[in-house]
């Protein structure tokens, strides 16, 4: 309020009291984001406790299970691009601001090596660099909602889905799979799907199942999602999230979506196949065949323009490009899962073998998964409940660790399950 007075400006604040009492000021900040920013993750709160309990009592007495962060070093190429690059490539080109899609060049590989790889139709300027996978969804799903728009996904699920979805103005309609193999239930996707689905999220190899979805499996959703979409008058997109492709076992393959579904985004991250996942780089690629795709393409660029990504780290960009197809060694994760489940089969835990990632999603020995992980912190196992995945009974087991600390882990695993025979 401002009073005049013989010349004299009076500048008066008044800070009005609600009806409880409470400052009305308190709605200046995004109550939304203040929530979320207060709740943290269970996966990230149960880091930080193994952190602290490592400390108290030693490194090597904490089974930490709790967070799907590699546990191998990159390839030896990665080291090696990175220091060709700052050794020979122009310093101001190299780390100065690329098009806020990516460098062409980077794009143009990335878009030929999808082409050769696996023969799906997608261009240059179809492909959009990003900070990592989170990005690419957060950025993919405010291209693509409206507010009031459901997006499906297949329990179990990634917990952030519904954190990206809600960013987007959409609400998560999680549809569950089939009991003991996590596969995909046509059925009750058919039953899902309504007037306001506008996408799909489907991710394969799994996290935290492990499953890797058959081209059969692929086959029969993108019918479904044909039939819905021709009855609607409009397209339900399908969106892969992918930052798991290569981590798979046993000669199974990932089918690629867009050799299936014209309506098609992928959503990819170097993290987990080049063990960098601090290094925060990925992609997204729009289908060139899907309906609309240079409005989608449009749409994508805006929301990233609108989430102030202005572009992917530069370096990153170009060291990437030298190294699709490159992984780390994924082998050490093959001999835990396989040394893991064997062990855990053995000590009466119900298990479904993972084909692919690198995470174990097993029957909690009780109804409540909280209380069976808390019960687990007695034998100083970290393991992640499986209600924010969507799944109630089950605990998430990240063994990205070194085979030295599974070995040490499996009489802990045996003592807690012995403690519910008693």
């Amino acid at each position: 309020m401002i009073l005049r007075k013989k010349g004299a400006t009076i500048s008066v604040i008044i800070m009005y009291i609600t009806q409880s009492g409470k400052r009305g000021d308190t709605h200046m900040i995004n109550q939304k984001y203040a929530k979320l920013g207060k709740v943290r993750s269970v996966i990230r709160e149960l880091f930080e406790y193994g952190n602290a309990r490592k400390a108290q009592i030693g490194a090597d007495k904490v089974f930490d299970f709790s967070l799907g962060n590699p546990s191998v070093p990159p390839p030896e190429e990665f080291s090696k691009v990175l220091s060709d690059l700052l050794r020979s490539a122009d310093p101001v080109s190299l780390h100065g601001y690329t098009s806020a899609q990516g460098a062409y060049p980077v794009r143009k590989a990335v878009s030929d090596y999808i082409k050769n790889t696996f023969g799906a139709p997608v261009s240059a300027d179809k492909i959009y660099m990003t900070c990592g996978a989170s990005a690419a969804l957060t950025i993919t799903l405010c291209a693509l909602c409206n507010a009031g728009d459901e997006v499906i996904t297949f329990t179990p699920y990634f917990p952030e889905y519904s954190v990206f979805v809600s960013q987007a103005g959409a609400t998560l309609v999680p549809v569950q799979t089939k009991q003991g193999t996590f596969d995909i239930d046509v059925a009750a996707l058919t039953a899902a799907l309504t007037q306001k689905t506008k996408a799909v999220i489907i991710n394969s190899p799994n996290n935290p199942g492990g499953v890797v979805y058959s081209a059969d499996s692929i086959k029969a959703l993108c019918a479904a999602l044909e039939a819905h979409s021709s009855k609607c008058g409009s397209p339900v997109y399908l969106i892969s999230d992918e930052p798991y492709r290569e981590l798979v076992y046993g000669g199974e393959e990932v089918p690629y979506v867009m050799n299936y579904y014209k309506n098609s985004i992928v959503c990819y991250s170097f993290s987990k196949s080049l063990s960098v996942p601090g290094e925060r780089i990925g992609y997204i690629a729009v289908c060139d065949g899907a309906e609309g795709a240079d409005d989608l393409y449009a749409a994508v660029c805006g929301a990233g323009r609108s989430l102030g990504y202005v572009c992917a780290p530069s370096l990153l960009q170009f060291a990437c490009a030298k190294l699709l197809g490159k992984t780390s060694d994924i082998s050490v994760y093959k001999r835990n899962r396989d040394r893991l489940c064997s062990a855990l089969e053995e000590y009466g835990y119900e298990v479904v073998k993972p084909q692919g990632a690198f995470y174990l999603f097993v029957k909690a020995m009780e109804e409540d998964a909280a209380a069976f992980a808390e019960r687990a912190k007695q034998f100083e196992l970290l393991l992640v409940p499986g209600d924010d995945f969507g799944c109630k009974g089950y605990v998430r087991i990240a063994y990205c660790v070194s085979p030295d600390m599974i070995e040490r882990s499996l009489p802990a695993f045996r003592d807690l399950a012995n403690s519910y025979k008693k």
